[in-house]
This record gives structure tokens, sequence and C-alpha cells, in this order.
């Protein structure tokens, strides 16, 4: 028997005997049951207190769920929502640009966790044009201060919205009706990063209102954070410019906006309307020097790897050479989401509403390059040594500055492009629970869903008048820090980005970057939730129907792009069943099982119709690429199951084990072909004078394309420990293995693993709280993991083993006044990623045989601040 086959048929086998045990139950069952929440709740009143209301919660649920709850404001757990879910057991964070951005679940992709606001979609544009559009959701956008709490949920149920393999996160933010009348808080912190070496002002504030009835009221927060972001690294492209140190800057402007009102009409009839604004000022600078040192003058090979890259050089310093650039980028990205909610109670249903719009515009309004020849031959001799996991340059001169340039600078005509990006969703859902008196069956819930979504992407380049010539001082005005030990020329980005607009006249449409998606999304389901003496869970179906279609220019095979638009169009539906069932063996031990199917829609860079050029006439020989996408992907779907164990063995107590399984039968991957001829020439290599398809070969292009692959699955083990003492004292510790495999096949990198996944995770936090003193130390750990950006520049690598140790201590002045510090990532871990992909793989000489592709080094972040409440 094949083993996908052996697995689907363990899963249906699962289901049937769930389902069995359903039968025979409801023969004998009492005529009335409760129903659980089906949530296992962290209630961040105190820390002790928080472990204990995890465990009264969790021994009730239904479900496999996971959650992190800030019943008082400002005490969530961790400064970033996004760190606060690494806590939890199965949950892994990816940490970009210095912040908690997205997460994985149980092995899965990050791509593959489906995250709801208040149970709606947001709107996400991104604002960085190297990254695809997709649907995950970045959590450094959402201040914690806004959040009430947030629920994971592992194990899929018919009334939960499809679209996570991996998992599902719903974002609670507060409702008036919840607080006290006159509820006020005010938060101020100062955030120092040891790289930035900048000290940045974050507020955060709430006030909340309800009448004398407590039946109509209305809350406002807000939260506002400037952040002087910088990353040092070392990067390499080995097609031109072989290794790179460099320097990304970015002056992060984040705001947010939550207003909330409540209106209880009656006992049984309750209205809700809530506006959720996002906004993300992202301007940002990336320098580097592109140092050649075995393409540029005399040098001498030492050490060749296995893929022929020389990986240990010496350079005599005659003919050395060195160029240094700075992107300039107007980046932002805004949301707005407006929905309105109601509930209608009585005794013999429930009926609840919602109905809203989300939109989001931003991506990359200019983007600018200021770049030449800096520093003289002899500054480049020395020792080049790339034979470990962090490139060591240790050469004759690392120290330049704006006089060091060899020319005068002028911005880049052919660099000049905005990239809008704009997102949309309509949505209305609607459901109905009624109670029932069929024996263990104690309700019936039944609703159905419908999303209409549309997201367009556009580059625009620019038409180009006079460009300025001045002196290097204008653009770049004194220095900063730059990895590998490198001090760089600091750019100027108002000068850049005032002298690049000056230099525009207009846009026009460039046909490779348009494409328009529309998507329409229905779903209905029916759950039956159940209850008899020592079971309760429940079972149900749920059907999905999806539209889509998209427009895009036309590409000829003789490297034409169409004057008018053409529409390509598929659909898709399908039926996935569930069941969750909790069954308690012994008053202080609980199993727990469920299976069910799911499924990941593709994203939405993957469901363009467009074919990008990427690499043209960019600047960078050696990066042409052409990316194809195709709305008739189908897509990801698994087959999943859940078996867990629990030993209360205290009121804080908690042992747990959970065995996970998911049998991936579709699966979207990306295949490459290298040199291939498209039918376009490029500027970069008729100035280079030829390319990897020859001397004098100037059509010379990567082709990428998504498909969808067959296989993978992903199996594991969560275990988990806490306890808490009456001397003040406390500790949480999990740890979870997932091994996540797919045929190497499906990937172009050809490793055969999921992307995002950790074999290993590991959790470790302790904390003391007496009195008015609490202290918390969390350290987080996970193995390796690939990450993978393909067709895009970042490429497909893997990211070492990576752990950081937070600290949060809190003293309370007095009742109404709290002083706070908080140490992220203490010992300062660098982020190191690495090419491991095999000699056979369809991808550049970088991302094989070990070569340390890319670093960046760990930046430790301290925040002191003071919050009041009334």
């Amino acid at each position: 028997m094949r083993p996908s086959t052996f697995k689907k048929n363990v899963l249906a086998t699962n289901i049937a005997i769930l389902l069995g045990s359903l039968v025979s139950v409801g023969a004998y069952a009492a005529d009335e049951a409760v129903t659980d929440d089906n949530i296992e709740k962290i209630e961040v009143r105190g820390m002790r207190a928080s472990m204990k209301a995890s465990v009264n919660e969790k021994r009730f649920s239904n479900s496999v769920v996971d959650a992190v709850t800030a019943e008082d404001i400002g005490k969530f757990p961790d400064g970033d929502v996004g760190e606060s879910l690494g806590r939890i057991p199965g949950v892994a964070v990816n940490r970009q640009f210095g912040q908690g951005q997205q997460v994985s679940i149980r092995g899965a992709s990050s791509q593959l966790t489906s995250t709801l606001l208040n149970g709606h979609s947001v709107a996400s544009t991104g604002w960085f044009d190297q990254q695809a559009i997709d649907r995950s959701f970045n959590y450094s956008l959402l201040p914690p201060q806004m959040v009430s709490g947030i629920e994971v949920y592992k194990s899929s149920q018919a009334d939960l919205p499809e679209g996570g393999i991996g998992g599902t996160v719903i974002v609670k933010t507060r409702k008036p009706l919840d607080l006290d009348a006159n509820t006020a808080f005010i938060s101020a912190k100062g955030d120092y990063g040891t790289i930035s070496e900048e000290t940045d002002p974050e507020l955060s504030g709430l006030y909340s209102w309800k009448n004398e009835d407590e039946n109509f009221g209305f809350l406002i927060s807000g939260a506002g954070a400037n952040t002087q972001y910088q990353r040092n690294g070392i990067e390499t492209l080995l097609g031109w410019g072989e290794i790179v140190p460099s320097t990304f800057q970015q002056d992060r402007e984040r705001t947010a906006l939550n207003v909330a009102a409540q209106y209880r009409a009656s006992d049984a009839l309750e209205f809700g309307l809530t506006y959720t604004g996002l906004s993300l000022k992202a301007n940002n600078t990336n320098t580097s020097i592109f140092l050649f040192p075995t393409q540029q003058g005399e040098s001498t090979c030492n050490q060749t790897n296995a893929a022929g890259v020389c990986t240990d050089i010496t350079h005599s310093g005659v003919g050395g050479f060195a160029w240094n650039q700075a992107w300039a980028r107007e980046a932002e990205m805004n949301s707005d989401t407006i929905d309105f909610d109601f509930t209608y109670n009585n005794d013999n249903f429930k009926l609840e509403g919602r109905v809203g719009n989300t939109t989001a515009d931003g991506g990359t309004s200019l983007t600018s390059n200021y770049g030449g020849s800096i520093g003289q031959p002899g500054d480049f001799a020395g020792h080049y040594d790339a034979t470990g996991k962090i490139i060591d340059i240790d050469i004759a001169k690392k120290n330049f500055d704006a006089s060091d340039y060899n020319d005068q600078l002028s911005g880049a005509g052919w660099a000049l492009k905005k990239q809008p990006n704009t997102d949309e969703e309509t949505y209305a859902q609607f459901d109905i629970t009624v109670p029932t008196d069929l024996g263990a069956i104690s309700s019936i819930k039944t609703g159905v869903r419908y999303a209409d979504h549309s997201v367009t992407q556009e580059t625009d380049a620019a038409i180009v008048g006079d460009i300025a010539v001045r002196d290097a001082s204008y653009y770049y005005d004194g220095t900063m820090s730059s990895g590998a030990g490198f001090t760089l020329p600091r750019p100027n980005f108002d000068n850049m980005i005032n002298d690049a607009k000056a230099a525009i006249e207009g846009f026009t449409r460039d046909k490779s970057g348009y494409g328009t998606l529309n998507e329409e999304n229905l779903s209905l389901y029916a759950m039956a939730n159940f209850e008899a003496e020592g079971i309760r869970g429940n079972f149900g179906l749920r059907y999905i129907s999806t539209d889509v279609e998209s427009d895009y220019y036309d590409l000829s095979s003789t490297g034409q792009f169409a004057d008018t638009l053409s529409t390509d169009s598929s659909s898709y539906s399908d039926v996935l069943p569930s069941i969750n069932v909790a069954f308690d063996l012994a008053p202080d031990l609980i199993l727990r099982t469920s299976a069910s199917q799911v499924i990941s829609r593709p994203n939405y860079a993957e469901l363009f119709a467009t074919s990008s050029l990427p690499g043209l006439n960019d600047g960078t020989p050696s990066n042409e690429k052409l990316n194809r996408g195709s709305v008739s992907l189908d897509p990801f779907k698994a087959s999943q199951a859940d078996l867990s164990l629990e030993w209360y063995f205290s009121d804080s107590g908690l042992a747990a084990a959970t065995y996970f399984i998911k049998d991936v039968s579709s699966f979207i991957s990306t295949r490459q072909k290298l040199n291939q001829q498209i039918g376009i020439n490029d500027n970069d290599l008729i100035a280079q004078g030829g390319s990897a398809c020859g001397v004098g070969v100037y059509d010379c292009w990567t082709v990428s394309e998504k498909y969808n692959a067959n296989g993978g699955r992903i199996e594991g083990l969560e275990l988990q420990l806490q306890d808490s003492y009456d001397n003040g004292l406390g500790y949480s510790v999990n740890y979870t293995y997932a091994d996540a495999g797919s045929p190497s096949e499906n990937y172009p990198d050809q490793m055969g693993v999921f992307s995002d996944s950790s074999k290993h995770t590991v959790n470790l936090v302790g904390y003391y709280e007496m009195d008015a003193f609490s202290a918390r130390l969390a350290y987080n750990w996970r193995s390796e993991y690939m990450m993978r950006e393909l067709p895009y520049f970042y490429g497909n690598r893997q990211h070492q083993d990576y752990g950081t140790l937070d600290l949060s201590t809190t003293y309370s002045v007095t009742e109404w006044m709290d002083i706070t510090f908080e140490a992220v990532n203490l010992t300062e871990e660098d982020s190191i990623q690495t090419g491991v992909s095999p000699l056979s793989a369809e991808v550049i000489p970088e991302f094989k045989a070990d070569y340390p592709v890319w670093s960046f080094e760990g930046e430790a972040r301290y925040k002191v601040g003071v919050a009041f409440r009334f």
C-alpha cells in the first residue's frame, strides 16, 4: 500500500470510529447538556492567575484551541503580538525586519496560517516591493494594547472560516460593554535599539464609556510608534558584486485606531459597530557596498566549495573596485475596516450576523537609486573568507564616507518607478444555533458566509526628464555602521527622493507588473454540538465554493506584451468534514481527539495571470526573471487528526502531550528553469557584454511558474508542562516536534521540507510575582527552517537555528500607576541564512553547498515605560 493511501485510510478510520461513538452515546445521553466555550484562555490579571485560568479553561474546552487574553488593559504578555503567539505550543514566529511579523503552526508554512480580526479578514498590501502579495497578516501592525485576546485553533470545526491548514488565529479587540464606565488607560514608552542607537517613542491610550443602564457604550483606543530601525548584514549576489555588506534603515511610523460602539436593545438583541484603522509609513533606504574580489583586479582563489564557488580569496589590491549604492523608497500601507455585527438570542434559537468591508492601499510609491564607484584599488586588498556561516572580510579599508566616491552622483533613471497595490473585501456572514433535545446532541448550528475579494498590483515606470548631477555629499551626509564591520556613507533620504521627484515628468504603465484578481468565496455549513456523561464535542460539514478571475497583458512568444487586457478564470468547490471529541477519563485526566479536512487558498501573487519581469533593466545583471502565475491553481488541501492526553495534577498544574498528523494531498510549489530565451534582451546584460547563456547573448532568463504538486505530510508531537507556587514562582515549558516532509521535486531547491518549518521548537518561561512586583524571563528557540521567496530577489535559503531571550518586569507604584521594563533578544542573536540546495537544483550557485548567502546582526531592544489606569 502507498504511504499516502495508508495515511488517508487511517484518517478515514478515525473519523468513522468517532462518529460511531456518537451514535452509541446518543442512546443513553442525558436530556440536557452544557455548551462549552472551546477556548483555553490565559487571563492576564497576573501571571499566577493567568496560569490557573489557563488550566481551568483548557480543562473544559472541546476543540484543540489555545489563547492569550489580556483582561487588564496594557497587560498583554509581550510587547509584540507575534512574540506572544510564539509562546504557545506548536507555534513558531517568523521574524523579519526586527519584529515577529508572521507565525507558522505545527510545521506548516506561515502562508498556511489564516488570521482573522474579530472573525473577519483584514485587507493588507504590504510595503516592500521585493516580497510577494500574500494572504498572511503582519502582526507587527497591531499594537498589543488594542487586543483583548487571541485564539489559536489548531483543529478545525465546521463553523470556522476555511483557509488555515496550519491553523486559524482569531484576534479580538475590546468592546465597551465589557469594561467599566469611564475606563481610561494611557501608556508611554521609550524604545532603544542597540544597532540604531536611537531611542524611539511609543504612545497608546484607551477610553471606554457606557450609560447607567449598561446597554449602550462606545470605546476609542489608539496607538502610535515612531521607530528608527536599522539592520546590518552581509548579502551575496555572485553574478554581480559577490560579497555585499549592507545597511537597511527604515523610519517606521505606525498608527492604529479602534473605535467600537455597542447597543443592547434588550436582553435578547445586541448590535455592534467597529472601525479599525492600521497605518504604516515605511520610508527606507538600503545601502550596499558591492565588492568584487574575484571579478575585478588580481586575486587568488584559495578554496572552492562543491558548487564551484570560490570561498577563500586573497586580493592583491591591484585593480580593486567597489560600487556603493543606496535604494531610497517611499513606502506605506493603510488599512481600514468597518464591521457591523448583531446577535439575537432567545429560548428557541440564537441568530448572529456580521457584515463589513475592509480596504487597503499602499506599496512602494516611489523607488530611486543613487550609486557609484567608491574607494581606491588598494582599499580592497586583503582576505575574503566565506568558508563559515558568516562571511569574514579583512581588507585594507572598511571605513568610507561621501568623500570616497570617485565621481559626482545622479539618480539612476531606470530605477524610478512606483508599485502601488490595493486590496478590498466585502463580506457577510449569518449563523443560527438551535437548541435540540436529540439525545446527546445539545444544539445544531448552521450558517452561510460570502466574501468578494479584489486585489490589484501595478508597476508604473517613470517618464524621466532632466536628472540632477551633484556632489556625493548632497546625497550622503555622515556615516553609519554596516555589516562585516564596515562603516558606509549614510544616505540622505529626503534629498534623494526630492531629486527623484523633480526628474519625473510622468508615469507609464509597465504591462509586466500589472494584474488584477477577483475572488468570490461562498461557504455553507452545519455543525452539531453534543454532550453526555464523560464525552463532549462537535461534528459537521462545511461546503466551500470559489470563483476566481485575473486580468493581465498577455506576453507573446516573441517577447511582446499585448495592448489590451486578457482575462483568465477558474473555479473549484469542496466539502470539508470535521469532528472534535473530548473524553473525561477521570476527574483529572482528559483525552481529546479530532479529525478534519482543511484547505488554504493559493496566495494572491500565485494567482495573478501576469507574466512579470522583476529583473528587467534594474541595473543588476544576472537576476533576470520571468514569473508566471495561474488562476487555475487548486488550493492546498489536507486531512488532519489530533490525539492528546491532559493531566491536571493541581489547580494550576498541567502536563499534556498531543500527537498530530496532516496528510497534504494538494500542494502549491514553484518550478524554475535557468538560462531560458524568451525574446527580450536586458539592458544590463548588454552593458555587461553577455550572460550565463553566452558572450553576446542578452536574452537569458530564469523562468519561474507555480504549479500544483502532490504529496506532503506533517507529523509531530507537542509536550507541555506548567505550574505555579505560593511563593510567587511559576514556570511554563513546552516543546514541539514537527516532521514536515514533502517530495523534494516539489521545490526548485530540492529540499524536501515545508517552508518555515522547524523540526524542533522550545519555549521556557519562568516568572516571579508577588505584591507590587513581577518579572518574567522567556526563552524561545527553533531549529533551522527553509525560507522560500523565489522567484523574488532573496530566493530560497535555510535559516539556521535561532533563539531569543526576553525579559519583562513591572512595578506597581500605586493601583493606578505601573513602571515597566522590557528587553527583547538580550543575547543579540544573529540571523544566519545559508544556501543548502544540492548541486542538481535549478537555483543559482550561492544557494548551494552551504554558502553563507545572507547574515544579519542581531539587535537587542530595551523599553522603559509608564502606564496609568483609571
